[in-house]
């Protein structure tokens, strides 16, 4: 996954996402870049004869399950996409994170190929967003991966990331999510503190299935819009397009 830090001259200007990279294909590719079929992929996670699992969404699909500004109410306005960043990226103080490869604070060591997320800002406010994500695979991958990411940094109370020349320090928090949101949860609370100034996010992530929901942002907006993204992005119908 994915950590995109906004950084200026008087410190953190934006809130901190976790994305997963992908690329806007609706083919489904394996490791070896060869094509695979969706039921030769969903017979993978179900050994023994099992019903298989629903075949991933392709992005064109998980777009249309975002949540629009309507959805959310008055006060918020859908923020331009940003172009990525590229700085280099170093992690200090904390070992299972720095483990999992030289960049995988900024999402190199996972692809997800089928993705769609949106921001949004409330009342104007740079400090005061809500951000979306939608990812679709196999569930094995979507769990591991996940997994692998929240753990690595909730394992760590604090730590330091060097994003180009700036260093960022980093607190970290795994908080508890309600069951039955789906078939996993993680959730977290961030604290970055840079230039004299401090941010803090909450991010929460729901599996269920094939399909990954992220929602992250200001803790209070979190809050108030996890089931209205929950209830768009994973409870319509599942059939892959």
């Amino acid at each position: 996954m994915r950590v995109r830090i906004a950084i200026s001259a008087v410190g953190i200007t934006a809130v901190t996402l976790l994305t997963v990279p992908a690329c806007t294909t609706n083919s489904t590719t394996d490791t070896t870049g060869a094509k695979a079929s969706p039921r030769s992929s969903a017979q993978a996670e179900k050994p023994g004869g099992a019903a298989p699992a629903a075949a991933p969404l392709s992005s064109a699909a998980l777009e249309s399950r975002l949540l629009d500004a309507s959805d959310l109410g008055s006060g918020y306005q859908r923020k331009p996409d940003q172009p990525d960043r590229h700085d280099d990226v170093a992690v200090i103080g904390c070992p299972a994170l720095s483990a999992l490869g030289g960049d995988a604070a900024t999402g190199g060591s996972l692809d997800f190929p089928r993705k769609a997320e949106v921001t949004f800002t409330y009342a104007g406010g740079s400090d005061s967003e809500v951000s979306e994500e939608l990812y679709s695979d196999s569930p094995t991958k979507l769990s591991d991966g996940t997994g692998r990411i929240f753990n690595a940094m909730t394992g760590c109370p604090t730590y330091q990331m060097i994003v180009g020349g700036t260093t960022i320090h980093m607190a970290s928090q795994k908080l508890a999510v309600p069951g039955g949101l789906g078939d996993e949860q993680w959730s977290q609370l961030l604290t970055f503190s840079a230039g004299g100034r401090d941010t803090v996010m909450k991010q929460t992530a729901i599996r269920d299935g094939s399909l990954l929901l992220i929602v992250s942002g200001s803790p209070a907006l979190v809050d108030r819009h996890l089931d209205k993204a929950r209830n768009k992005g994973l409870n319509k119908a599942t059939a892959a397009s």
